[in-house]
């Protein structure tokens, strides 16, 4: 394969792991940078309002320890940094610098207006700060004026600190996550492409004429399934190859011989090796083999159109019984020639079927054929018809050699002929059966057989009865 399947899930998991780091590190850090900020500048401005109204009515230029002392626990525990700063800016607690009786400082510049636009800013908060800080302002007020404010500071250090810890946890999450379905490509390539592979190249196998070679798929699934399934066409091929390179050799056999006796009589007749007299008889036995190529023409002309369905079905309303005897009458001097009887067991005068009349007077015909065939001098064959459930069953039963188990399920292949036919009857085609059989199927019925070695062979068929026999 130039694009294997595995190679494109590998380079499609490179992608996404690279995309993943890449949005995670962008995209990512971003969003959770605006989380963070979000989420702290909301928490320092709950703080920075709960300090505030401690000194609502407070004076925030009288200062004590104790006043620091609950701002500086207030500081350590949320890691924050909290000022109370009048309305001209001076500061006098900072929770940053120790307590001091008389400790103060201004901040220069100091405009509370800047924070108009949001309750935090980010920057150096009037130059207070040598690094981005990020600063909630909340006034402190009494008798609807402002008399200070209280600050709360949290260096964007410590936020870059917490995004970064954020990102890292993101990060293990995801290699886990690529490491799970790292493995799960691992395994698709074990239970999935590995097999793939492996049928793409049984088929290729197959397509190239070796059918021989098992395909090895050990698994309880549909690849497995699949396996198999590709094993049972190639030895159903394989079987298909061997029949075909048997009908070839059974054709041309079947062919060649009556060909060989024609060609050499007629040279012979032509050669004035054979005296005058004696050639009617060597004409005849031309004729015999020339009636013989006509026949397996015909048979085989007869098979082709049964599988390529040229010709429909021409279903009619028939008396079956009487294409029975009609049948068994034209085989009248052969049965004299070796004293066989039918013996007839025809339910009613009249039995009716709905099928094609040709096509069934033809599988009669083969079927009594091989009947007389494998019947012994002076012996008994039994045809019988019954009408049950709306169907026409038709028996042909011999008493003659019988087929062997062995044989029995090849006995419909084409051209196939048992030893003891062989022995029996060099004339036979080897395609009445497998005739037989694609007539009665193509009617969508079925027909069996039952043979002992020794005893007999009985087939039997059905067909859909006619409803005027209802009528009756």
């Amino acid at each position: 394969m130039k694009h294997k399947l595995s190679l494109k899930f590998i380079f499609l998991y490179i992608a996404i792991a690279v995309a993943s780091f890449i949005l995670i590190s962008t995209l990512g850090s971003s969003l959770v940078c605006k989380w963070i900020i979000s989420n702290e500048s909301f928490g320092m401005y709950e703080t920075a309002n709960q300090i505030a109204d401690q000194y609502h009515n407070k004076s925030i230029s009288t200062k004590s320890e104790t006043d620091y002392s609950a701002l500086d626990i207030i500081a350590v525990k949320d890691d924050i940094q909290v000022q109370i700063i009048s309305s001209t800016g001076s500061v006098y607690l900072d929770t940053s610098k120790d307590y001091a009786d008389d400790y103060s400082y201004a901040i220069a510049d100091f405009d509370p207006s800047e924070f108009d636009s949001g309750y935090y800013v980010i920057g150096d908060f009037f130059g207070t700060f040598s690094e981005d800080t990020m600063s909630v302002l909340v006034p402190i007020a009494s008798n609807m004026s402002i008399r200070g404010y209280v600050a709360v500071h949290m260096p964007m250090s410590e936020v870059y600190a917490e995004r970064e810890s954020i990102l890292l946890n993101l990060h293990i999450v995801e290699v886990t996550i690529l490491l799970f379905t790292l493995s799960i490509i691992i395994m698709m390539n074990i239970w999935i492409f590995k097999p793939v592979k492996k049928i793409t190249l049984a088929a290729r196998q197959i397509a190239a004429g070796n059918y021989k070679d098992k395909l090895v798929i050990k698994q309880n699934d549909e690849m497995g399934y699949l396996a198999e399934t590709l094993n049972y066409m190639a030895s159903e091929m394989n079987e298909a190859s061997e029949n075909q390179h048997k009908f070839i050799s059974n054709v041309s056999h079947d062919f060649r011989s009556p060909l060989t006796s024609i060609k050499g009589y007629v040279e012979a007749i032509k050669d004035k090796v054979i005296p005058y007299e004696m050639q009617d008889k060597y004409l005849d036995i031309i004729l015999s083999e020339t009636k013989r190529l006509t026949k397996l023409t015909q048979e085989l002309l007869s098979l082709d159109n049964i599988d390529s369905r040229v010709r429909k079905m021409n279903y009619t309303d028939f008396n079956i019984n009487k294409l029975i005897k009609d049948t068994a009458l034209s085989f009248e001097i052969t049965c004299l020639n070796k004293n066989i009887t039918f013996k007839l067991s025809l339910e009613g005068s009249e039995l009716m079927v709905n099928a094609d009349y040709g096509k069934i007077q033809q599988v009669m015909y083969n079927l009594i054929d091989n009947a007389i065939k494998f019947s012994p001098n002076d012996s008994t064959i039994d045809i019988e018809t019954t009408y049950r459930n709306k169907k026409v069953y038709v028996s042909v039963k011999d008493h003659g050699i019988g087929i062997s188990s062995k044989d029995l399920p090849k006995i419909w292949n084409r051209f196939y002929k048992a030893d003891s036919s062989r022995g029996k009857d060099r004339t036979g085609s080897g395609l009445g059966l497998s005739i037989v059989r694609e007539i009665i199927q193509s009617h969508d019925q079925k027909i069996t057989v039952v043979s002992t070695e020794g005893v007999g062979t009985e087939f039997y068929f059905t067909l859909n009865a006619s409803e005027s026999n209802d009528e009756d």
